[in-house]
């Protein structure tokens, strides 16, 4: 059974998302069993196979294909840098499905079982872009993730959310062909899809990797990648689809679509083109972290001028997809950049799933849109302010949460290669993320802001109005709480977690440089 770990954990969800098809659509009650169920068993999946590559490498396993010359066919790859993720995915989706246990005030009750039939085919999605080893089923996975999306986004009763779920379905449309074009490119070339085969060829002959066939492929699916992770200028598509989408549907959108977009960026880097080759163009690399400095500047400059808490939210997306960016691309000698990007994601989707988690219990249970509307929060919803506390304090980089120490791995990077721009861009996003929250957390603490109290004129002030408590129900709440707990917990044990990335990095970066 052991040996099927990578598969269970595409087919779990899988499973799970044909039950309900079959019989959720009779019985809304199946739908929550079969989902907390396929994947419960993702997780287990994800963490067995975390056990087995840091006990005996990287687990590969076949499930269909033809050799060369044709070069295509179906492979599951466990590694170090991957395997991190598929746990995360799992969590993060878990949380959330837990989350959206009763039907979100959006959403028509008919359409829960359309709801998480969506929900499991988006896991599927996500855990077969980060598991697969072929170039070619990243795409086909990616627009299994991207249709999943469209629907999460429209799925309301908003007009607005179908509107954006239009948008971002021109854009997804547009990210997807470019990606395509560049693997069909890689196709014509090298004659094979396989990301080892394909990294083996080109370490073979500099002439043909160096050829402008290749460097137009390369191209293709970076602005393809980029695209779909919403990378400044390519990020119009962000803030309204996650603003408003219903709560459940961002639970998991926010803190996973962009972060494994990321992942394909880092892994065409290391199991495709090669560290090596796309550290020797200085220039280009140069670049691509001069676009992140920008992208990290604009998501925190829109951050400060939002006054919606999703809309606040989903600008430090574009901001923190610029942190994980620009340290893929720093090219320090001992790989903290990219070491602290992997870390980051991780990180990062455990910080917006705390966060929108939070969001969706105030706009739900306390009626919250707007930054003001938190006035008086911690008195109303002690424990759900704490959860929010909590990540607000981690995307802000306060130790000992995770979003300390992935900071610091960054900046780290950033300084062993020189870039300083670049650190001096995170320090300052940093301070911007801490003015957002220590605002917010004000207008939590205090209540209303001094302008809007007032005394008469009699002598006397108004007594305080009694406070109601607004706690949400359990079954939003513990998710929340749970989310904030291993924002610290992450942090705390950051020192293996990073080791084994790190370790994995350098070996994976090893073994595609002699051609396996």
């Amino acid at each position: 059974m052991s040996d099927h770990y990578p598969a269970l954990v595409l087919l779990a969800p899988l499973f799970g998302a044909l039950v309900i098809g079959l019989f959720g659509l009779r019985d809304h009650r199946v739908c929550l069993p079969v989902v907390v169920s396929a994947l419960g068993v993702s997780l287990f999946a994800a963490i067995s196979l975390v056990l087995s590559v840091s006990s005996g490498g990287p687990v590969d396993y076949f499930v269909a294909g033809w050799k060369e010359p044709i070069g295509i066919g179906i492979q599951l790859r466990a590694d170090a840098i991957n395997t991190p993720l598929l746990v995360v995915i799992a969590i993060v989706a878990l949380l959330a499905a837990i989350f959206s246990i009763r039907p979100a005030a959006e959403r028509d009750s008919e359409k829960t079982p359309y709801f998480y039939v969506l929900f499991l085919l988006l896991c599927v999605g996500l855990f077969g872009i980060t598991i697969t080893a072929d170039a070619f089923n990243v795409f086909v996975l990616i627009e299994v993730t991207a249709l999943s999306s469209y629907g999460l986004v429209a799925i309301g009763q908003s007009k607005r959310g179908k509107v954006a779920a239009f948008h971002y379905l021109i854009m997804g449309t547009v990210g997807a062909s470019f990606y395509l074009l560049g693997v069909g490119y890689l196709y014509l070339k090298l004659g094979s899809l396989n990301m080892q085969d394909i990294h083996g060829i080109l370490a073979s002959d500099d002439a043909l990797a160096d050829s402008r066939a290749i460097r137009t492929a390369f191209v293709f699916i970076l602005v393809g990648i980029w695209t779909k992770m919403a990378f400044f200028p390519l990020h119009g598509w962000l803030p309204n689809a996650y603003s408003y989408s219903p709560s459940g549907s961002a639970a998991i959108l926010a803190p996973l679509v962009t972060k494994v977009s990321v992942y394909v960026m880092v892994r065409m880097m290391v199991s495709v083109f090669g560290l090596d080759r796309l550290e020797a163009n200085v220039e280009w690399g140069h670049f691509v972290v001069w676009l992140a400095i920008i992208a990290i500047a604009a998501g925190s400059t829109m951050a400060l001028a939002q006054r919606e808490i999703k809309k606040m939210l989903c600008c430090l997306i574009i901001a923190e997809v610029g942190y994980m960016v620009g340290g893929a691309w720093l090219g320090d000698p001992q790989r903290w950049g990219l070491t602290g990007t992997v870390y980051h994601i991780l990180a990062d989707a455990l910080m917006t799933s705390c966060l929108f988690l939070a969001a969706g219990i105030f706009a739900k249970w306390l009626g919250a849109l707007k930054l003001e509307d938190l006035s008086g929060l911690f008195r109303k919803m002690p424990l759900a302010a704490a959860g929010f506390v909590v990540g607000g304090l981690a995307i802000i980089g306060v130790p000992p949460t995770c979003g300390f120490y992935s900071k610091f791995y960054l900046i780290r990077g950033g300084i062993e290669s020189g870039q300083w721009t670049y650190v001096v861009a995170l320090l300052a996003s940093s301070l911007v993320n801490a003015v957002l929250f220590f605002r917010i957390f004000e207008i939590a603490y205090f209540g209303k802001k001094p302008a809007d109290s007032h005394g008469d004129d009699h002598g006397h002030d108004h007594e305080s109005e009694p406070v109601v408590r607004l706690e949400p129900p359990l079954h939003a709440l513990i998710p929340l709480l749970v989310a904030a707990a291993l924002l610290v917990l992450l942090g705390l044990f950051n020192g293996p977690v990073v080791e084994f990335i790190r370790t994995g990095l350098i070996e994976t970066a090893a073994v595609v440089s002699t051609g396996r």
